[in-house]
């Protein structure tokens, strides 16, 4: 028999992943790499030189845009408004024993992930130690004049070869991104589904749970 109630489905519950401060820092971080590739190209190939700007405003923006790009981070690091960045390089920076043994087996073996999966954590290490190696071999070819020959010349070799490292590591991390459209969107918006963490994310999800329970919000059509 029908009364005529209608039932609603219980709202889904999101997770905060990502702040308005770690995504400001991320696009920031993205748009200043955007700029080092976009600036690269016609720095490593001296024939495409006039067609928009002149060699030495290229340069320039190139220089400039390697020299800003850690200050996102650092900004989006500094003070309070940067403790859940904080917390997720902590994260990024611990291994546990499972993931060791993931790594080991090539993965293998079974893994209950966290926030980040091992993919990932080595996504952000070796994309910070590259900028590094980036940032001082630049530096050492626009300041040349205090450095050997010999230093310079291996300097440009290093710089270039960590520059085509790192535009493959972007384009491998952009197409994960758009094969994950849920993880993409918590870039965008902040949030994922519990349902989507509870599969790829668990351990964070119980973590999340059980230290902030102010993280979890009930929302429709999350």
């Amino acid at each position: 028999m029908t009364t005529g109630a209608t039932t609603t489905a219980p709202p889904a519950l999101r997770l905060l992943r990502f702040d308005a401060v770690q995504r400001g820092a991320h696009w920031l971080s993205a748009a200043l790499f955007a700029t080092l590739v976009a600036t690269a190209i016609p720095l490593y190939f001296g024939s495409l030189f006039g067609f928009v700007l002149p060699r030495h405003t290229v340069q320039m923006v190139h220089l400039y845009a390697g020299l800003a790009l850690a200050v996102p981070v650092l900004v989006a690091a500094l003070g309070p408004w940067g403790a859940r960045l904080r917390r997720d390089v902590r994260r990024v920076n611990y291994w546990s024993r499972d993931e060791r043994r993931w790594l080991a087996t090539w993965g293998r073996a079974p893994l209950r992930a966290g926030k980040f999966n091992p993919g990932q954590k080595l996504n952000a290490v070796g994309l910070a130690a590259i900028s590094i190696v980036l940032l001082v071999s630049g530096c050492m070819l626009q300041w040349f004049r205090f450095f050997a020959v010999t230093t310079r010349t291996g300097a440009t070799f290093v710089h270039d070869l960590f520059a085509f490292v790192v535009v493959v590591v972007i384009v491998g991390h952009v197409a994960l991104a758009l094969a994950h459209p849920t993880a993409m969107r918590s870039m965008l918006r902040g949030w994922v589904p519990e349902s989507w963490a509870a599969v790829h994310a668990p351990a964070w999800l119980d973590e999340e749970r059980n230290a902030d329970p102010g993280a979890r919000r009930a929302q429709r059509g999350a």
